[in-house]
């Protein structure tokens, strides 16, 4: 009786189904990767945006540049979110296959892609208006930017499994081996957790990854630095520090 032969996998320098170009290779398992890392981005500045909140007085500066410097990051993981979401609801097969994220998470995400608006869009508002408009916006943007903090520490609690997969480029998920097989000439190394086996080639798609999550910083500091001159009336002022 003849048996099935194992389909190898992609190669590394492989383009994936669907030929989206270098950036978008990697399917589903390429978006994801890309989505937990612009999300680590994000985390790792938003560390530092707290510490500036503690100390707003002497960090308004600070705090003006890195909530700026969030929205590039910020752009490419809701534009990556949304690719997923839209492949998924518009049939595309792997993403079909991959299934949509968990219903607790699914419920969260309109509610932080909301208040994620509210945030910046009030922030920015500020930025413009200058202090004469704290007594309305500041408000604003203080409330939701805490509900904000909530609402991403659940996100990123609920995507905590991807996450460990996520953030190194040249580790494959466990279903990645067993769709791959053992029989298909890639060889495999331990892994980190035990009875894990990974494949030791990258996902395809990884320099492309790269290069989004770059020119997601690159724009979000120039962005800061372009408008750096409307810190002017804030900073002189102090308005965050005497009317918390």
């Amino acid at each position: 009786m003849q048996t099935a032969q194992p389909v190898p996998p992609h190669p590394p320098g492989a383009r994936s189904r669907g030929g989206h170009g270098h950036t978008l290779e990697g399917g589903p398992e390429g978006n994801e990767r890309l989505t937990v890392q612009a999300g680590a981005v994000l985390f790792v500045l938003l560390a530092v945006l707290g510490v500036t909140i503690i100390r707003i007085g002497q960090l308004l500066w600070l705090h003006l540049f890195l909530g700026l410097l969030l929205l590039g990051p910020l752009a490419l993981k809701l534009a990556s979110t949304g690719w997923r979401f839209g492949s998924y609801y518009l049939g595309r097969a792997a993403y079909r296959v991959k299934g949509p994220p968990p219903a607790g998470l699914r419920l969260l995400a309109p509610l932080l892609v909301i208040d994620t608006l509210v945030v910046f869009v009030s922030g920015v508002v500020l930025l413009f208006e200058g202090p004469s408009s704290r007594s309305s916006l500041l408000p604003v943007h203080k409330i939701s930017f805490f509900v904000w903090l909530a609402l991403f520490a659940l996100h990123v609690l609920g995507h905590l499994p991807e996450m460990f997969t996520g953030l190194v480029e040249s580790r494959q998920t466990r279903a990645a081996v067993l769709a791959a097989g053992t029989g298909a000439g890639v060889p495999l190394r331990r892994g980190p957790s035990l009875g894990s086996y990974l494949p030791a080639r990258r996902l395809p798609g990884s320099s492309g990854r790269g290069l989004a999550l770059t020119l997601g910083l690159l724009a979000g500091v120039l962005l800061a630095v372009v408008l750096i001159p409307e810190f002017g009336p804030w900073v002189s002022h102090g308005s965050f520090h005497h009317h918390r």
